[in-house]
């Protein structure tokens, strides 16, 4: 893993992930930096976080939408998400049958140094009860 040199671009961007709840796509960061003064280029904002995420410090996704989005991330090592679609709320889970499957179709189809993503999109408890309440 090549770590770039830490530039007050990049910090910008890595404080303002941090300061996010749930996950953000670049250009929403960027409006964000810009409403607070920042004179960074949405280039360099989408730069920024993929750098981030290549080196752990950012966890990233494709929205259902298919828009990569980004956030701060929590933990380290290998995770999967449950995301909220309606508040974006991002719960970090364990996926111990989806680690074994996946390690088992990958053998069963002669693939080495399996690789994947899970992240389950669904409605969270809270936005769940409200779409209830309205019927």
């Amino acid at each position: 893993m090549v770590v770039k040199r830490n530039t007050w671009q990049r910090e910008a961007v890595r404080e303002a992930l941090a300061l996010t709840d749930g996950f953000i796509s670049a250009q929403s960061l960027h409006q964000t930096l810009h409403a607070t003064g920042s004179p960074i280029g949405l280039a360099t904002v989408y730069r920024a976080l993929a750098d981030l995420a290549g080196e752990g410090e950012a966890d990233t996704l494709q929205s259902p939408e298919g828009e990569s989005i980004y956030r701060a991330c929590t933990s380290t090592g290998h995770h999967h998400h449950l995301i909220c679609r309606k508040c974006g709320l991002t719960v970090e889970i364990a996926a111990d049958a989806v680690e074994t499957w996946a390690q088992s179709m990958a053998a069963e189809h002669g693939f080495t140094q399996p690789a994947h993503v899970v992240d389950v999109f669904g409605l969270c408890p809270n936005c769940t009860l409200e779409l209830a309440a309205r019927g």
